[in-house]
């Protein structure tokens, strides 16, 4: 029987907040365990090689992509958030990498249609890999997160709501890939804090 150290049984008692973080740390390790790390690397190959990488997504998945954005100019990549006023156009050997779960948001897909045609590469961190923006990417990392804006969903179950689980497992790979340019690079935390904004 558990109890909650006072000798009274926490069968029938309201979750906390421990007891749902550990849940979902537990389910991060479930997803995360299976990532493709042959894949992951070719994403690094390419935001290496890219002269410039513009990164795109919708909703929470899009601030995630932010979030990335930050930590990678703090790497010293230039790169551009798609939508933002200051964003130029992109070109021929250029990155789009887009988080999407489903693969299939409308405004995405024009957005990797348009950059094919560029000749751009196009990179896509996903749920389903046989979605419509997989099928024009030349690179695609598979989150297998449940969502239910995505066709195939992942054999994880998560006691989140909706995307949570693909959208942060989103931003830990991002992480994990400025981590591995950083090692690639040589570069440490002091190294990256020195790009960091200075006009807060």
């Amino acid at each position: 029987m558990s109890t909650d150290g006072h000798g009274s049984d926490r069968g029938d008692m309201p979750s906390t907040a421990r007891d749902i973080t550990a849940k979902i740390l537990d389910e991060h390790r479930q997803v995360l365990d299976t990532i493709d790390n042959d894949r992951a690397a070719a994403l690094v190959d390419a935001l290496d090689r890219s002269p410039r990488t513009f990164v795109a997504g919708a909703g929470r998945s899009g601030f995630m992509m932010r979030a990335f954005s930050m930590r990678l100019m703090h790497t010293g990549r230039d790169v551009h958030v798609v939508g933002e006023t200051t964003t130029p156009g992109i070109e021929r050997g250029d990155l789009l990498l887009i988080g999407s779960g489903s693969g299939s948001t409308g405004s995405l897909r024009m957005m990797a249609e348009k950059a094919k045609a560029l000749d751009a590469s196009i990179g896509l961190v996903t749920i389903d890999a046989s979605a419509p923006i997989a099928r024009i990417a030349d690179l695609v990392l598979v989150i297998p997160a449940p969502s239910p804006k995505a066709r195939h969903q992942g054999r994880i179950q998560s006691v989140q709501p909706m995307g949570s689980l693909f959208e942060q497992g989103l931003l830990l790979i991002l992480d994990a890939l400025v981590v591995l340019l950083m090692e690639r690079h040589g570069m440490t935390s002091d190294t990256m804090f020195g790009r960091h904004a200075n006009l807060e």
